[in-house]
């Protein structure tokens, strides 16, 4: 198997997962709900912080994490719960009838899986309390 198919393979393990946390089968959905999900975060994140998350994902969910960035416009200074689910549904485009919450949690439960400890803690912790409250449940 080449680089890039492991890849592929490597984008759709992590699309699955989050179509389960979400109940759904549907590629499309997951990809949507990580997508919005990612972003919204990236947006959140100081330039470093948002570096030194995307050098743990994969390269094609780095990629979708990058993608459309402008890292002077960042951080947004979203410090309420609801600011940062109107980020996410902004980035949710024609899937607006995703829950926007539901896409974060499962994007963050997929996240907690496969990045350090240490780069969740450090994702946390330059989170205003309740977009941490919302990402830690």
């Amino acid at each position: 198997m080449s680089g890039f198919e492991k890849a592929i393979q490597k984008a759709r393990e992590w699309l699955k997962e989050i179509g389960e946390e979400l109940g759904v089968e549907d590629e499309q959905k997951a990809y949507a709900a990580l997508r919005a999900s990612l972003q919204a975060l990236r947006d959140r994140l100081t330039v470093d912080e948002a570096a030194q998350l995307a050098a743990q994902l994969p390269v094609l969910i780095r990629g979708i994490f990058y993608e459309g960035w402008d890292p002077s416009k960042v951080p947004v200074k979203a410090r309420h719960r609801e600011e940062f689910l109107d980020m996410v549904r902004a980035h949710l485009g024609q899937w607006d009838d995703l829950d926007a919450e539901k896409a974060v949690r499962a994007t963050f439960a997929v996240l907690k899986s496969h990045v350090s400890a240490g780069e969740i803690d450090d994702v946390l912790s330059s989170m205003p309390g309740e977009v941490r409250a919302l990402l830690a449940a």
